[in-house]
């Protein structure tokens, strides 16, 4: 089963445009449903699907995202990875659209995941206003302001990828995508006929589709007099090639697939050049036990041969280890330190040190230099 894509209300929920393309799942923890519940409902999804990837606007109200990450930690569950994507929230419906038709091809969770962040790039998300006096998304000048509260007066505000606010006359522009898009419209209480008539002309859309305007459209725009409006790449092959095109990187912590500067599931951020690694920790670690394994392999009636370091203790294996060390004898060796010598024979005096002032013996040539 394809990766799950979950938004957190069912009117982010845009409709399929294909029989292909499966639907978005409204998560029931993200709206306030028992934990039990909730817990229930995650379990099923991953049971299903494996991995889930749920959609959030940055405005979100953080309660909200408490709730899910609640039902994540309480099911101990590293395939579930939230998203927050900073678009007004048919942008993010579009996004959460356009994951759900690569979700069929052959991406792993973790691209997909982080491939969230790369089509909100390409999205162009705005609305035409009948008021500007509570928004606050968009940079405002103090004269549009003013003039917004006069009877019949409507501004086209866009606010992703490049904020940009005209007044909604007939000839003004907005400065839209060099690509081929499909716009999606969403009417409130005020709709409006520029879109239709100027906006989809001047940004030349290939079709225009109207659906319900999402509950949380009025809080992020200050006003529930607008229609919302937001335009897509909708040729599932060309959203394959963008993702296609863009260099993969493996997460260092979680072994994943990721584009981009840190990874889609676990965050971890993208290790500098000198520290990225082909594999992640999971799958280097065993190919470096089958590697260990297969050297240490013995065959079966063959001895191994021993090593004269590894074999003598702990306190004398630094001395056995010099350069110019030979094969010694371990009665030879010295002990360490605190320990006493070997014993004399009985009846044999030790030997007592030269007096003071006296020149030790002359020892015998060795042909290994002194160790230095």
């Amino acid at each position: 089963m394809p990766t799950a894509v979950a938004v957190t209300g069912s009117d982010l929920v845009l409709p399929s445009p294909d029989r292909h393309t499966p639907g978005a799942v409204p998560l029931g923890a993200a709206t306030g449903a028992p934990l039990a519940e909730s817990l229930a409902e995650l379990h099923a999804l991953l049971e299903q699907h494996g991995w889930l990837i749920v959609l959030h606007s940055t405005a979100t109200d953080p309660e909200t995202i408490r709730r899910v990450r609640t039902a994540r930690a309480a099911l101990e569950a590293d395939r579930v990875t939230l998203v927050g994507l900073d678009l007004p929230p048919l942008g993010l419906a579009l996004v959460a659209l356009q994951l759900r038709q690569l979700s069929v091809c052959d991406f792993t969770p973790g691209v997909l995941a982080s491939a969230a962040r790369l089509l909100a790039h390409y999205v162009h998300a705005g609305a035409v206003l009948g008021s500007l006096a509570r928004l606050d998304r968009v940079p405002v000048p103090l004269g549009s302001h003013a003039r917004s509260r006069l009877p019949g007066t409507q501004y086209a505000v866009l606010a992703h990828p490049e904020p940009r606010l005209v007044k909604a006359v007939p000839g003004a522009e907005l400065p839209g995508p060099d690509f081929a898009t499909r716009l999606y419209l969403a009417h409130g209480d005020r709709p409006s006929t520029w879109l239709g008539e100027t906006l989809a002309r001047t940004w030349q859309v290939q079709s225009v589709t109207e659906v319900p305007l999402p509950k949380d459209s009025a809080a992020w725009w200050g006003t529930g007099k607008l229609t919302e409006f937001a335009a897509g790449i909708p040729d599932i092959s060309v959203l394959y090639q963008l993702v296609s095109s863009v260099r993969r990187e493996r997460c260092r912590w979680c072994g994943l697939e990721f584009l981009g500067d840190r990874c889609g599931f676990c965050g971890a951020p993208l290790a500098p050049p000198a520290l990225r690694a082909p594999a992640g920790p999971r799958e280097l670690g065993r190919e470096a036990a089958r590697g260990f394994s297969r050297e240490t392999a013995r065959e079966p009636g063959r001895e191994t041969p021993r090593d004269p370091v590894r074999d003598f203790p702990v306190a004398r294996r630094a001395a056995a280890a010099l350069p110019h060390a030979g094969p010694r004898p371990q009665s030879g060796l010295p002990g360490p330190p605190g320990e006493l010598g070997p014993v004399a024979p009985s009846g044999t005096a030790p030997r007592s040190a030269p007096p003071p002032g006296t020149a030790p013996p002359d020892r015998p040539d060795s042909s290994h230099p002194p160790y230095r």
